[in-house]
């Protein structure tokens, strides 16, 4: 038999959620090896997209089974206000069983995903949620211009044809495009060939809105699923997501929303940048620092990057790590 009334019927109101909930994924499952320092990089994340996003916005994390340590911090983040929502998974569901939950789940109208080793630049949220604002029916807005391959974006420049100005050129600056690609472990020297033979495509857009005064607001064709802003109304058009890998089919969401007509768009300025699994981008290991001559390089780094040498002790890395994690 009940004793007495629940005090929660007395309650008038309860605080609303943000407009806005930040949405970051997260996996580490140890600190060694490739993860080593992505407990820093993960710390790094949080605080620069903390740090002027532009915008208000509640913190909702999803955790993909990692490591104790891991658990703990975002734990004591969490009792210490800086998350609002924390889902701690027992096991890795996977980029698509994870975002099953996240986009399903996050209480916003909008939905600022990224993957937990982006580093923000202030106002990256605002100058996102104005794009996605401005131009009529948008599937996702990433916070960097990035070369994205065309077939996801065919929609996007269709629209742009015929309902703003769409110019094709080398918009994006060498180093700009550089900075990104040499942070997914490519090498200066390859980058140079795709620069010069792809473009980027650059669209202008004014609003009609009766009785006020638009201006012009630009971005460009593309976007990715590693970080990205949308409505969330828009994205559990998509759901479910059923991926049997945990990584490498997320493109299903770029597909998706180019073939539903919806605009794929980035804003204009670098304001996200991928930290990969090191915190060597903000020490200056990157860029034209990290591209080194063989004549700097000792002997036992030139053996480490010998082709087959270096592809033996990569499958036995695979296989050791598929042993504790598969």
């Amino acid at each position: 038999m009940r004793k007495g009334q629940n005090p929660a019927k007395f309650v008038k109101d309860v605080p609303r959620p943000e407009r806005i909930t930040v949405a970051l994924l997260n996996y580490i499952p140890f600190l060694s090896g490739f993860y080593a320092e992505t407990l820093d990089v993960l710390k790094v994340s949080l605080k620069s997209m903390r740090k002027d996003a532009g915008l208000q916005f509640d913190l909702m994390v999803f955790d993909n089974g990692s490591c104790p340590e891991v658990r703990e911090y975002l734990v004591k983040e969490k009792e210490e206000g800086r998350i609002q929502y924390l889902i701690l998974s027992e096991k890795n569901m996977g980029k698509g069983g994870a975002w099953n939950v996240m986009l399903a789940g996050a209480p916003g109208e909008i939905i600022a995903y990224t993957d937990a080793d982006v580093l923000f630049s202030p106002k990256w949220l605002s100058r996102s949620v104005e794009i996605l604002e401005t131009f009529p029916n948008v599937g996702m807005v990433t916070a960097r211009p990035f070369r994205t391959p065309p077939e996801f974006y065919e929609f996007t420049l269709k629209w742009a044809r015929d309902n703003a100005t769409l110019e094709e050129g080398q918009f994006i600056p060498w180093e700009t495009f550089l900075e990104f690609n040499l942070s997914l472990g490519q090498t200066e020297e390859e980058n140079k060939k795709v620069y010069a033979e792809t473009k980027d495509w650059k669209i202008t857009y004014r609003p009609e809105r009766s009785g006020v005064q638009s201006k012009d607001i630009v971005a460009y064709a593309g976007a990715s699923h590693w970080q990205f802003t949308a409505y969330k109304s828009t994205l559990q058009q998509f759901l479910p997501f059923d991926m049997d890998k945990p990584m490498g089919q997320v493109r299903q969401l770029d597909k998706r929303m180019n073939d539903a007509g919806l605009l794929r768009l980035m804003v204009s300025d670098p304001l996200a940048m991928n930290m990969s699994n090191t915190l060597g981008y903000l020490r200056g290991e990157l860029g034209r620092e990290k591209v080194k001559s063989k004549k700097k390089i000792g002997f036992a780094r030139r053996l480490l990057e010998v082709g087959l040498v270096k592809k033996m002790l990569l499958a036995v890395y695979n296989k050791i790590f598929s042993w504790y994690y598969s």
